[in-house]
């Protein structure tokens, strides 16, 4: 039976950047990953994980120079990105990088689906996963000193590690369809324009979305709410913005989690990642920058803790990320669950953000990944206008 350092459970972003940056330190890793799944996923990935992650430029499909947030009564906002700009990139292409190259850093690459994890006589794990590329195959064993779930929303490595955890998810469920991109440009598609639509008749609680990619584009809704017609919505959404038309390439779901878990490791040899640790901002939606931070703090964490031999390092990956991260996730979430609550609220939301101040900080925020200090009189007027708006007190634009 072989025996690894630490064995990763799923190769997205999160997943594969853990198993690089281990691989890299020097421990033996077996990443073990499904074949060919594509998360759904808007795909936007900001100018800071470029650096961060040494991600090359070819890999991304599009720049978008200007977001547009339309409100139920179609008010449009036009939000220009300023020097920078919103990566997107294609999942399929983008995951396998990922993995590819967490392989050349000295991972183990393995197609399988974990099943679950048990100890030996000398406390060692066993990770027993179905080989291959079906669930029903015979299972198969290898040996670890760590494991690391980075097996997305629904984690079957959370499930076992950190049951409590993991019961208290806060989940969105997220719908798109890929389609062939428009070759002509209108005012309801701009190939360099992601559009982002406040309105409950296309989602009650969260946002929708057209983001171009290039050849392809993604349109998508999420919502909490159970019995909500997802597919309904987006061929409305379609039908209302002259994309009915396009060709469909491939229809995807998922859920994504909003929230932080409380633990992201079991005490002792067993910690998660990623969606699996429920690094989705809310409002945004925004994931792949954050799971692959997460990834890379969970990977330092679990590397302390096989050279110290002390589990309590495992905690450091959970404080490290809140720390650095935690207030824009309070702030985005509190803000969801304002703002997106009504439609008078998303005609509200889409007005104020009209003001220059605050489209300026919201990118600031973006490309930076954390709440900048700004300029105090911004803050002072965003916080009075804020004050208009939610007593109804200002005028919707």
């Amino acid at each position: 039976m072989k025996m690894y350092d630490v064995v990763v459970i799923g190769g997205g972003p999160s997943g594969a950047t853990a198993a690089n940056d281990l691989a890299r330190q020097g421990l033996s890793v077996a990443l073990i990953d499904k074949a060919g799944r594509v998360k759904p996923c808007g795909g936007a990935v900001p100018p800071q994980a470029m650096v961060d992650f040494d991600i090359p430029d070819d890999l991304l499909v599009a720049r978008v120079g200007t977001a547009r947030m339309v409100s139920p009564h179609r008010q449009k906002v036009d939000i220009p990105v300023g020097k920078g700009y919103v990566g997107m990139v294609d999942r399929g292409t983008f995951d396998e990088w990922l993995r590819e190259r967490a392989r050349s850093s000295g991972a183990e690459r393995i197609t399988g689906f974990f099943d679950h994890f048990t100890h030996d006589t000398d406390d060692r794990l066993l990770i027993h996963y179905a080989a291959g590329s079906s669930r029903s195959g015979a299972l198969e064993t290898i040996k670890a000193r760590h494991l690391i779930g980075a097996d997305g929303a629904l984690s079957g490595v959370a499930r076992q590690a950190i049951p409590i955890a993991y019961a208290g998810g806060n989940r969105v469920t997220a719908y798109h369809e890929i389609v062939k991109s428009p070759a002509v440009e209108t005012d309801d598609f701009q190939a360099s324009r992601a559009d982002i639509y406040y309105d409950g008749k296309y989602s009650p609680d969260f946002y929708a979305w057209v983001f171009p990619h290039g050849d392809v584009t993604s349109i998508g809704t999420g919502t909490f709410e159970q019995g909500f017609d997802m597919r309904a919505a987006v061929a409305r959404l379609r039908e209302e913005t002259g994309l009915a038309g396009c060709e469909t390439i491939r229809r995807e779901g998922a859920p994504i989690p909003l929230r932080p878990l409380k633990w992201w490791e079991n005490g002792k040899d067993v910690s998660v990642c990623g969606d699996a640790a429920g690094v989705v901002a809310s409002a945004s939606g925004e994931g792949i920058f954050y799971a692959m931070t997460c990834g890379r703090f969970t990977a330092d964490a679990v590397a302390d803790a096989i050279r110290t031999g002390k589990p309590s390092k495992l905690r450091a990956a959970r404080r490290r990320f809140l720390w650095e991260h935690g207030q824009v996730f309070k702030v985005l979430e509190v803000m969801q669950n304002f703002w997106y609550t009504t439609d008078n609220r998303r005609e509200r939301f889409v007005s104020m953000c009209r003001d220059e101040d605050i489209q300026q900080l919201t990118f600031d925020a973006y490309m930076r990944k954390k709440l900048v200090r700004g300029k105090p009189f911004a803050h002072a007027r965003i916080f009075f206008k804020n004050i208009g708006h939610l007593t109804g007190l200002a005028p919707v634009a």
